[in-house]
């Protein structure tokens, strides 16, 4: 293959590497098993460049984990909004870890936190599965999501932006009468 990316044909190896040279690039064997081998005239240092970037982008693709934090007396639009945001962050492939906080007497009631902890669990269901049960560590109760495959993934409490119908301006007259 030309540096242009046109086909030259079956040719002899002397034949190919002095029209690499008289390119002034460099003849890359890209299909050593191939009958006969592929080769390429490129430039080999752009090659190799091209070859670590691919290979990069191929590492990057792994999961982060992100954190969403409760209180046992979390108001409901709140709860929705951390759970909106653990839908988010589970539909772009993180893992959640879910962390409940006890302060002062709220240790006394545990079972509200599990509660708490068991509803977040079952809210999130259509999207993740359950990688770490609840469990108790100090003033802390902590559990991680693992998302789903994508194909099986079913978000119940984003709103998607075109249903959010707006109100037209009200601009301080009586409605019209035809």
């Amino acid at each position: 293959m030309g540096s242009t990316g046109e086909q030259l044909g079956v040719m002899k190896l002397s034949d190919a590497l002095r029209k690499a040279q008289s390119l002034g690039l460099d003849l890359v064997e890209v299909a050593p098993t191939a009958n006969p081998p592929v080769c390429k005239i490129v430039d080999f240092g752009k090659f190799r460049y091209d070859i670590s970037k691919q290979e990069k982008d191929k590492k990057t693709s792994g999961t982060k984990l992100k954190e969403i934090k409760f209180r046992v007396n979390i108001d409901d639009h709140d709860y929705l909004t951390k759970i909106r945001h653990g839908e988010g962050f589970l539909d772009k492939g993180n893992k959640v870890r879910v962390q409940l906080q006890f302060r002062g007497r709220e240790m006394a009631h545990q079972e509200f936190g599990m509660q708490l902890m068991e509803k977040v669990r079952d809210d999130l269901a259509g999207m993740s599965q359950v990688e770490m049960e609840p469990k108790i560590a100090g003033r802390n109760v902590t559990m991680t999501l693992s998302p789903l495959p994508a194909a099986r993934r079913k978000r119940r409490f984003s709103v998607p932006a075109n249903d959010v119908a707006e109100e037209p301006p009200d601009n301080g007259s009586p409605p019209e009468e035809k």
